[in-house]
């Protein structure tokens, strides 16, 4: 019998299992994919919001400004990268100047620090390539950027050294509500528990309906992107903003954590939870809105594209309560946009949720939540030798385009959440994130993979279940 039980192990989750790890719980992730962070949290613009956008009020808000607060100070502690480089929401005329007065007003209600209106003068001193036609700006000195994908790893590698059971590949398909407990029946078996919460993302109304009727409809909104080459990476400096509309923030340029610069996304409604689908119309859409706000952006040194859905529901505010038709059951849903910088308040007041319905709390007599990686390209050349003379994997450089080295890629997959893939190397050492996006090192990390994991290199993923990238071989038994 668990405690608690997570269905899905994207940021939301793993921020849940992170902080309900500090204490003394039997608590269980169920993922339906292979891996943790397969979903949202590896396709959006990696942004934490400062929170003057949510209106006054709502839990989005509250939890936007509170999660943003936290989030310097969580990934110091997790080693995930962060840089705090503020934003700035860009207006073209006389009518978005007005909606930057409103988006400042609605800040400061929301007790957003340090916003500041600047005339059009002011904002291109501080980002000389925005359009001349730049009138007014709101600057927001407290948003960030971050590695989503790391976050959502290093809470569930943490999580899982402290105790908490993850079961990938573990789909759920019914839910039988027992009264005193819940049986949870997935793909991989059933499981008892005592308190279940819903965390699963785009999937969350069919979560919903296995107790009664579906208490809010899903209206998904897929965003497409541009990740451009670290040659664009300082074409801006901060978060470039134009004015919000009724379908999201609009479509953004920022630096990544990772030296890139991120082009997007354009908001279109789609059916299919799982649509992943990149498009010409769409990245069509998000060029010509992108050059609006720097007509310098120079989209042929895209080195990817991707897209990502958003859990856009029929509420406008996230959705966390408890399940009218359950009571054990929490549900954690709607997480769209600001939902990645709240991931760590949205933690907090869950677990508040769940002490209401009745789950008793005591803190484990020693818990450590941090965690520490070696980033070789990052050391400098003493503890580089000192590294290398510890472990003599970290002088074979694996990956040229990062400088990821072999030492960092079998750590991966030594970690407490091992990788199954190469793109699950690529989320966790960064081998693969280049400009040749893997064309040079992928055969290298197949290998490596298949070695550490004592498999066979046919049974090695691209990603997610169904991608193997060898089918057959050669008569003389080569792979092919």
């Amino acid at each position: 019998m668990f405690d608690v039980t997570i269905i899905g192990c994207g940021v939301i989750g793993a921020s849940l299992a992170y902080k309900l790890s500090r204490y003394d719980l039997n608590v269980l992730i169920l993922e339906r994919e292979n891996d943790v962070a397969m979903g949202t949290t590896k396709a959006n613009s990696a942004i934490v919001h400062a929170g003057y956008d949510p209106a006054a009020g709502t839990l989005m808000a509250k939890l936007n400004v509170d999660g943003s607060a936290q989030m310097e100070a969580l990934c110091q502690t997790l080693d995930v990268a962060y840089k705090r480089i503020g934003s700035l929401v860009l207006a073209f005329n006389d009518q978005e100047q007005q909606t930057l007065h409103q988006l400042c007003r609605n800040g400061i209600a929301n007790h957003v620090p340090g916003l500041q209106l600047l005339s059009g003068e002011e904002v291109k001193a501080l980002e000389p390539n925005l359009a001349d036609n730049v009138c007014a700006a709101l600057l927001a000195p407290t948003a960030a950027i971050v590695d989503p994908w790391g976050l959502c790893l290093a809470e569930a590698e943490v999580s899982v050294r402290n105790g908490v059971e993850l079961r990938l590949n573990s789909g759920v398909t019914g839910i039988d509500d027992l009264g005193d407990h819940i049986l949870v029946h997935t793909v991989s078996g059933s499981y008892q528990t005592r308190y279940l919460v819903n965390c699963s993302g785009t999937h969350g109304h069919e979560i919903s309906a296995m107790v009664g009727p579906a208490e809010w409809q899903a209206t998904p909104s897929r965003g497409e992107y541009y990740l451009l080459d670290k040659t664009s990476g300082s074409l801006v400096q901060h978060v470039i903003f134009q004015c919000p509309s009724d379908v999201g923030k609009g479509v953004l340029l920022s630096p990544t954590v990772h030296g890139n610069l991120i082009v997007g996304p354009n908001a279109e409604p789609v059916e299919d939870m799982d649509n992943c689908a990149t498009t010409l119309a769409g990245l069509d859409e998000v060029a010509a809105s992108s050059r609006k706000s720097v007509p310098a952006v120079d989209l042929r040194q895209s080195i990817r594209n991707f897209s990502g859905v958003r859990a856009v529901t029929s509420e406008s505010d996230f959705i966390i309560r408890p399940s009218a038709h359950a009571p054990h059951l929490l549900h954690v849903c709607g997480i769209k946009s600001p939902g990645l910088s709240a991931a760590p308040a949205i933690a907090d007041y869950a677990i508040d949720q769940l002490q209401t319905i009745g789950l008793e709390l005591r803190e484990k007599p020693s818990w450590d939540g941090s965690r520490k990686q070696i980033r070789f390209r990052g050391l400098s050349q003493a503890e580089k030798a000192a590294v290398i003379a510890r472990d003599p994997q970290y002088g074979r450089v694996i990956c040229r385009c990062e400088t990821i080295t072999e030492g960092e890629i079998v750590a991966a997959i030594h970690s407490p959440i091992p990788p199954c893939s190469i793109d699950g190397i690529k989320r966790r050492a960064g081998a693969g994130m280049g400009r040749c996006q893997g064309g040079f090192c992928g055969p290298r990390v197949l290998e490596i993979l298949a070695r550490e994991m004592h498999k066979d290199s046919m049974d090695i993923l691209q990603d997610g279940r169904g991608t193997q990238l060898l089918l057959g071989r050669t008569k003389g038994g080569a792979n092919a």
